[in-house]
């Protein structure tokens, strides 16, 4: 990659041109992704991209102007500029609009920019993706195929200035794999999928891929749908993540301003069991949504969403903060395609203490859920009723029955928080970013498709 003084320059150059009247910032990127994919022992596809972009926000009278492009070439640049200012005109006046001002937080000081990424050659990457694929075969006489198995990696750059003082950059890079196996039982086929990520090629835990992945595929070979009940579900990690990610989407500014939260009103109130307890951390290197900077380059910091059950506070970028008559949390998300937006950088559960078998052994009679479908269509994003397919195995006596499928749960966000049972102690950062366990929640509507 280029040196990576290159796009602070750049950014700094545009803002030389900032007339006296104008709030300007100026948000530069540029990155490289190479995806490999195996299959039969051999390699099917290597596709390898880089992108550049720029976003120009010029805010004059609280009336906003933006413009983006995909290449950073000077004439482009200067183009973008001119866009920006053009757009002012077609803007209404927002006396809440400005880009953000430094607040003082000191940011974490986080060192990601280990290069091992970048040390990546072609081979090294076709060795994993052909190495997953025949450990996925060789695992289980019942494995008859493998749909994909593909490595991903990329690195990417970043700078931001604006005319009121802040100019921040950063450089990192990730790389993940993942594997689809086949199942085949009789006349049956079932596919199964793991995957992992990290930020070095030797985080990766190729082991537990495999084995999860094969699992994923096994373990719902004859599964049948379940009868129409209230169960006490326990939530797998990933699928817990999706479910409190959901509820933390509806804590942004964007949605509490626009009334478009089933949490709206509730500020300082019990929205949740005792035990719950969820922060957004991007300061926790261990995650990968970890970072030092939010989209308006304020600095990361830890905010505490929801205190032992109680609603603590909403998430804001610079805008939705003054909209609300509070601050920016540092919680703005944006590339240099878009303008700033809220959202969540690195959301953690607090563990509880009892592991997954501890759990279930609780349970007389409940389901175990490994995987949801249409979780964002199936939710209504102002009352909070869900009703979303669902796939995993029966509890019963405190351990783990047979498998079901083509099923739906029911309830609202609203009462799954409140009829949570328990929060497991199986802490896991997962690829997402998101640290999340898996969780016990009471009276569940389960019913057969």
């Amino acid at each position: 990659m280029k040196n990576t003084a290159e796009l602070p320059d750049l950014a700094q150059g545009l803002l030389a041109g900032a007339r006296e009247n104008e709030q300007f910032e100026v948000c530069l990127s540029r990155g490289r992704s190479t995806t490999v994919k195996a299959y039969l022992g051999q390699i099917e596809s290597v596709r390898s991209g880089a992108s550049q972009a720029v976003g120009v926000r010029i805010v004059v009278d609280g009336r906003q102007g933006f413009a983006t492009a995909g290449s950073l070439d000077p004439e482009v640049l200067k183009q973008v500029v001119e866009e920006a200012r053009e757009n002012l005109q077609f803007a209404e006046s927002d006396p809440d609009q400005g880009i953000a001002i430094p607040d003082g937080v000191a940011p974490p000081g986080l060192d990601l920019t280990d290069p091992a990424v970048l040390r990546l050659t072609e081979e090294d990457r076709a060795a994993v993706a052909i190495e997953l694929e025949r450990r996925c075969l060789s695992s289980d006489s019942r494995i008859t195929g493998v749909r994909s198995s593909a490595w991903s990696d990329g690195w990417g750059e970043f700078a931001l200035a604006s005319t009121s003082g802040i100019a921040v950059q950063s450089e990192g890079g990730s790389c993940s794999v993942g594997v689809q196996p086949l199942a085949m039982q009789g006349t049956e086929t079932q596919i199964g999928y793991a995957g992992d990520a990290a930020r070095r090629p030797d985080a990766l835990d190729l082991d537990r891929v495999v084995s999860e992945a094969v699992e994923d595929a096994t373990r719902m070979l004859g599964a049948t749908k379940p009868s129409s009940e209230k169960v006490t579900v326990v939530l797998e990690p990933s699928v817990a993540a999706a479910f409190l990610g959901t509820v933390v989407g509806a804590l942004t500014g964007e949605r509490v301003i626009k009334g478009r939260s089933p949490f709206a009103e509730r500020l300082g109130e019990q929205i949740a069991v005792a035990q719950l307890t969820l922060v957004d951390d991007p300061t926790n290197i261990e995650s990968l949504g970890a970072d030092n900077h939010d989209g308006e380059g304020l600095a990361a910091r830890r905010n505490v969403i929801v205190d032992s059950g109680v609603l603590s506070q909403f998430l804001h970028n610079s805008y939705t903060g003054r909209r609300a008559g509070t601050s920016s949390t540092g919680s703005a998300v944006r590339g240099p395609r878009s303008t700033p937006s809220v959202g969540i950088h690195a959301l953690s559960i607090a563990p509880g203490v009892n592991n997954r078998d501890e759990l279930f052994a609780k349970i007389k009679k409940g389901v175990f859920i490994r995987g949801v479908n249409g979780l964002h269509s199936g939710v209504n994003p102002v009352s909070g009723d869900f009703s979303v397919g669902a796939y995993g195995q029966r509890i019963q006596d405190g351990a783990l029955g047979e498998p079901f499928r083509e099923a739906t749960i029911a309830s609202t966000l609203q009462r799954m928080l409140l009829d949570i049972v328990e929060i497991g102690g199986d802490f896991e950062f997962l690829p997402s970013g998101t640290g999340m366990t898996s969780i016990a929640i009471a009276d569940v509507a389960l019913s057969g498709i």
